[in-house]
């Protein structure tokens, strides 16, 4: 890490300390959304109807929100939103009626995506060409940390009362403070042009699909997750390590995956994570009465979900022009928005057919979709790698998760133009 690099940590460091915070509370609630659901008595469609209405706020907040940050401006933006986020926390076991808490996590999926785009983009103008991939990473690294914290603080109270919603609500309170009293300006915001899907499936219908798919795969692992623990009986200090377990998943294979990614054909490491997936699921499916195998499930189920999302993204790059992918990635991340709202209501469904166990049995599913479409689009066009193979150069590209908005999308895509016009200029060079 470079004296340059050191200073712009020290730069945003408010920013990703009140991201951590705002992870923190994310994480919490969105665990405990599932526990205390249970309890009040909510069926398992019911229960899925909740989780889809956080997804469903949340893609319209990642619409609705570079418009009114364009208009007011983003340290409003964030703060008006982060106040409706903490209010509506408090809410919650005030008013444990389905319907209520339909409209409450629509609110605050709204709320959650706005203040996304709006910080995403204050690191976005913090960073540079240089720095671009390790700010990403960075932020992403908070973002996961944040998660897993969010998960340990399940234990501090009962779900049955107010305490662990009023911890939530301080979090989320105390996390826009360090933003706001920071001394960095906000950003300008621009929109960026836009791609139709026409054209975003014409160059990769693989990476359009899968990601439609990946968007129930990540709502299950999400919002879902936490009622299967409670339906099986798990404790919940053994549901909060469930959780924990995804997101450390998520974090650990991350990189690895992104590694592999460069060096054999991106359709072949889809296919194969996606089979990795699917033997572990099949495995939790057997032995689910194995808190370890849960775990180790678990583990996978993070660790497949969060590298398939930006290997779609980046499969998907391999066949755009460069002037093309920034407005690509709002398009990728609306389609899985749409997966993630429609995935829980079909494993909401599984499982109240199947029981708990229609949890694994909907990323099965899932997951074999994926691999055998990718199979399919393998006859259909030909590798690039298999092409011109010795002149094939494999563009690395950054890693984000599904919590992020179309601003860090624009970020990613920036840096792997970045990295194509650096192995252009190495080729000249030489």
């Amino acid at each position: 890490m470079d004296y340059a690099m050191v200073r712009l940590i020290f730069g945003i460091w408010p920013l990703l300390f009140g991201m951590f915070l705002l992870m923190v509370g994310n994480g919490l609630q969105g665990t405990l959304i599932g526990v205390r659901a249970s309890i009040e008595g909510f069926s398992t469609l019911q229960l899925s109807a909740v989780t889809s209405a956080y997804f469903l706020g949340f893609l319209g907040g990642s619409i609705a929100a570079p418009g009114i940050i364009s208009r007011v401006g983003h340290v409003r933006v964030f703060a008006a939103l982060a106040s409706f986020i903490s209010a509506t926390l408090i809410l919650y076991p005030v008013i444990p009626i389905f319907w209520a808490w339909v409209v409450l996590r629509i609110l605050i999926g709204f709320c959650f995506s706005g203040v996304y785009v709006t910080a995403e983009s204050w690191l976005n103008n913090s960073a540079t060409n240089n720095t671009r991939g390790q700010i990403l990473s960075l932020y992403i690294i908070v973002q996961m940390a944040g998660l897993v914290s969010g998960q340990a603080l399940l234990n501090i109270g009962a779900p049955e009362g107010y305490l662990l919603f009023i911890a939530a609500s301080v979090l989320v309170s105390v996390s826009f403070a360090p933003i706001l009293l920071s001394v960095s300006p906000g950003p300008a915001f621009e929109e960026t042009k836009k791609m139709s899907f026409k054209s975003l499936y014409e160059a990769s219908p693989l990476g359009c699909i899968g990601m439609f798919i990946l968007g129930g795969v990540f709502s299950a692992q999400f919002g879902m997750s936490a009622i299967y623990g409670a339906q099986i009986g798990l404790s919940l200090k053994e549901i909060s390590i469930f959780v924990s377990s995804i997101f450390v998943g998520g974090l650990c294979l991350q990189y690895p995956i992104g590694w592999l990614s460069d060096h054999i054909d991106r359709r072949l490491l889809i296919i194969y994570v996606s089979i990795l997936g699917l033997i572990s699921f099949f495995t939790a499916l057997i032995f689910s009465q194995y808190f370890f195998i849960l775990l180790a499930s678990g583990f996978f189920l993070g660790g497949v979900s969060n590298p398939l999302y930006s290997l779609l993204i980046a499969y998907t790059n391999d066949y755009l022009e460069p002037e093309d992918m920034t407005a690509a990635s709002g398009g990728m991340i609306f389609i899985g928005g749409l997966g993630a709202v429609l995935g829980p209501l079909f494993s909401g469904g599984l499982m109240s057919v199947l029981g708990p166990i229609g949890f694994w049995v909907s990323l099965v599913f899932f997951l074999s979709c994926i691999a055998l479409y990718a199979s399919y689009r393998i006859t259909q066009r030909q590798s690039l790698y298999s092409a011109e193979e010795d002149q094939y150069d494999a563009i690395s590209y950054a890693n984000i998760g599904f919590s992020s908005t179309q601003v860090a999308g624009e970020v990613a895509q920036d840096f792997y133009v970045d990295n194509i016009e650096d192995i252009n200029d190495d080729k000249i060079g030489n």
